[in-house]
């Protein structure tokens, strides 16, 4: 009975997030922002290329290069996790959806699971769509596919968006409010975390934010005064996100509708 249950709640998320024009537009723009931002830098790129420093020629590599028009388009993944929760609380249904589902618990994993395998799959065709079309817009320039950490970077990359909107997921089932979680999230990653990240007074705690750790697995050399590797700042990041969705989790157990 509890397997059943749990299906029909995961179908009903499913077909929530499937059917929302407030959840379906930010993937798809997700993948169309970033390749057409690989492109258009991809473009720019191979016209200028020759104007490199020769040090930053023989160290270029097109997978970092490709995932950093990736990083721009993540606001839309911020903006998807966020809507998968709050559409219900602006829209009102949220007291339905608990009245059918008393168990706060499944209701929220269901919510969480279909949230973040969405997101997987988005984030690995954005990826991977990014990282072709700045093989293609860059021409010769690019090297041979799948060259020295690129496939370490593409992975990295991939999972990194996901932990995004899951840590996104969990923020906003904390705040239950659109505005007031991009509100949040938006200037914390591209603003706050930013300064935090590399002024030299508080970089020792800048560089464990989420989003400056798991940035070490999207880069070919990582910063060589930060502690953390590749892996290790993605389970920076993994933690954070676990840490945001549990809070999401007693909150939501906790309180009225």
């Amino acid at each position: 009975m509890t397997a059943t249950v749990q299906q029909a709640v995961l179908t009903s998320e499913w077909t929530k997030a499937r059917t929302l024009r407030s959840t379906t537009w930010p993937l798809l723009l997700t993948v169309v922002a970033s390749v057409g931002l690989s492109v258009a830098f991809g473009l720019y790129l191979r016209g200028s290329f020759d104007r490199m420093p020769v040090a930053d020629q023989r160290g270029f590599n097109t997978a970092e290069f490709a995932v950093g028009s990736v990083v721009y388009g993540q606001i839309l993944l911020v903006a998807f996790g966020v809507l998968v929760v709050c559409s219900e609380y602006s829209g009102g249904t949220i007291r339905t959806s608990l009245a059918a589902v008393p168990r706060r618990g499944t209701f929220y994993s269901a919510k969480v699971l279909v949230g973040t395998a969405l997101a997987l799959v988005v984030s690995a065709v954005t990826v991977a769509g990014a990282y072709l079309a700045a093989h293609v817009a860059l021409g010769s320039r690019s090297g041979p596919l799948l060259g020295p950490d690129e496939s370490r970077i593409l992975v990295g990359s991939t999972l990194y968006l996901t932990l995004i909107c899951a840590f996104s997921i969990g923020v906003a089932t904390m705040l239950r409010s659109a505005a007031l979680s991009l509100g949040t999230l938006i200037p914390f990653f591209f603003v706050v975390s930013n300064i935090l990240g590399h002024v030299p007074v508080v970089r020792e705690i800048g560089q464990y934010l989420p989003d400056q750790a798991g940035h070490q697995i999207m880069v070919a050399t990582p910063r060589p005064d930060s502690p953390l590797g590749p892996w290790t700042g993605l389970l920076v990041m993994a933690a954070w996100a676990v840490v945001a969705l549990g809070g999401g989790y007693v909150l939501l157990t906790r309180r009225d509708a």
